[in-house]
């Protein structure tokens, strides 16, 4: 039994309680009432039903937790109607049955506050809201989908990657089209595997996505299975496009082999220079003796024959040690504005009567108004005659020959393009053309240093040269030359 001091005390700890706190009979007489807060005075309320008092109702009210305590008898949570309530809280009333014995003598009510229900709706709103916009502000592609396939969710980037509108996604789009072949089956078993990222997951699996277009997009993909209460409701994917990445690769490995190409240059450039001026000597004498012998002797046919013979070759040697020279660049370059367009017709007006061109077509599409670029006029003649011969040889004299003149988009270069229909390249090969004699000719035909001079040349100016060819489509040589020269290369000078 309680003492009298606990008796007050639990008395003055209901009375301090300030929470609306009453003892009902079992049909709903208010026995003893603390309400603190309400307007209705708590002697007024004993003996009114709880029902009329609070709520203005003649009956019970519906999800009443006295009548679900006194029904089960056991303590009962259940919210009230928000009829008669103030609309800005949701009430929850919890009561519980006194007995007396086995008899139900009494029910105790008490309400609670949950919070309000415009603060949470307020929350939730903006929590989604925070979801979607980092979802459609995500660089990267973002796909959600359910079991069936259906696009949940689809962002701007996702759009900008697939090339479909995100109505069409959400309305028309099954996942599995995005995937060309039977690639999203791989990517969901490899998703359900232990192996790729962990189980549910795939980290950075690359793959080939079908852009609208029909065309190959290659993606790093991060994806995910979601679940809810255990079971599997969607699943996720973060798709990040590589074809930048790729593309800045190829023009890495492209600037690296410039490089590699640029040294090669230097270093067999000094080798020769040396190897020119140590020949040059003996082939003049080669050459002075063998016209003497033959004017100053009476010699017969036969002789005749090999000395001229040994003159023809000593003037081939002398030829390749004359482009050996223009190869080690030892020469003067005086840089000055010129016109592109007139040198390349200037190339053409000396070699296109020759016999080799016959029969070859020459198509010119040569932009008007270039602005003028500052070379050595007497290299880029050079330049352009080696190209041009080369691809006349190539095409056996019978063909077409296209070349073309333009200003680059940056409005900082001016790109030639002269291409042949001639046999074409093979890929293996086409890496090492600019090589220092490296020749597909037949022996005696070529001394293999006409392109490793073109490319000499055109690095010279600060320019770039490259080469695309197929077996059988020919081959096409693309050249951008600065239109302002550097202040190195600005000068006259001689190495």
């Amino acid at each position: 039994m309680r003492s009298k001091t606990e008796h007050e005390y639990l008395l003055k700890a209901i009375d301090a309680f300030q929470r609306r706190l009453i003892v009902v009979s079992p049909d709903f007489t208010i026995l003893a009432a603390n309400c603190p807060t309400n307007d209705i005075c708590e002697s007024d309320m004993v003996g009114a039903k709880c029902h009329h008092v609070f709520h203005d109702r003649d009956s019970p009210c519906e999800n009443c937790a006295v009548q679900e305590a006194k029904d089960s008898g056991k303590p009962t949570l259940s919210p009230q109607p928000l009829s008669s309530l103030d609309l800005g809280r949701i009430p929850c009333f919890y009561s519980y049955p006194i007995y007396s014995g086995d008899k139900l003598e009494a029910l105790v009510s008490m309400d609670f506050d949950i919070p309000d229900s415009g603060s949470i709706q307020e929350k939730l709103q903006k929590a989604n809201a925070l979801l979607r916009n980092l979802i459609l502000s995500a660089v990267d592609g973002v796909i959600a989908a359910d079991k069936k396939g259906q696009i949940l969710i689809f962002n701007e980037a996702a759009s900008e990657v697939f090339g479909y509108t995100i109505d069409e996604a959400l309305a028309e789009l099954n996942i599995c089209d995005i995937y060309p072949d039977d690639i999203a089956y791989e990517v969901m078993a490899k998703m359900r595997s232990d192996d790729y990222g962990g189980k549910d997951q795939l980290h950075s699996y690359q793959v080939d996505i079908a852009h609208k277009s029909g065309k190959r997009v290659p993606i790093s993909l991060n994806a995910a299975i979601v679940y809810e209460k255990g079971q599997e409701i969607a699943t996720i994917g973060f798709f990040h496009d590589l074809r930048e990445k790729i593309q800045m690769q190829r023009e890495l490995e492209k600037t690296q082999l410039q490089l590699l190409q640029s040294e090669k240059m230097a270093s067999l450039g000094k080798l020769a220079a040396g190897v020119a001026h140590q020949l040059n000597n003996p082939l003049g004498g080669i050459t002075l003796f063998a016209k003497l012998i033959m004017e100053e002797y009476e010699l017969a046919d036969g002789a005749k024959e090999d000395l001229n013979r040994i003159l023809k070759d000593a003037e081939r040697c002398r030829d390749t040690v004359k482009e050996l020279l223009e190869f080690s660049r030892q020469t003067r370059y005086l840089m000055q504005p010129q016109n592109i367009n007139q040198a390349i017709n200037r190339t053409l007006f000396l070699i296109e009567n020759q016999t080799l061109f016959h029969n070859i077509q020459i198509e010119k599409a040569l932009a008007q108004s270039l602005p003028l670029v500052s070379v050595d006029i007497q290299q880029i003649n050079h330049l352009f005659m080696n190209i041009i011969l080369n691809a006349a040889q190539a095409m056996k004299g019978n063909g077409t020959l296209s070349i073309c003149s333009f200003l680059t988009e940056s409005e900082q270069q001016v790109r030639i393009e002269i291409a042949d229909t001639g046999p074409g390249i093979p890929q293996h090969i086409l890496p090492r053309i600019f090589e220092p004699f490296f020749t597909t000719k037949q022996e005696g035909e070529g001394t293999g240093l006409g392109l490793s001079l073109v490319y000499s040349i055109v690095e010279n100016h600060g320019g770039t040269i490259r080469a695309s060819s197929q077996v059988g489509d020919g081959t096409k040589f693309i050249i951008e030359l600065p239109i302002r020269a550097s202040e190195t290369q600005g000068e006259d000078r001689e190495q």
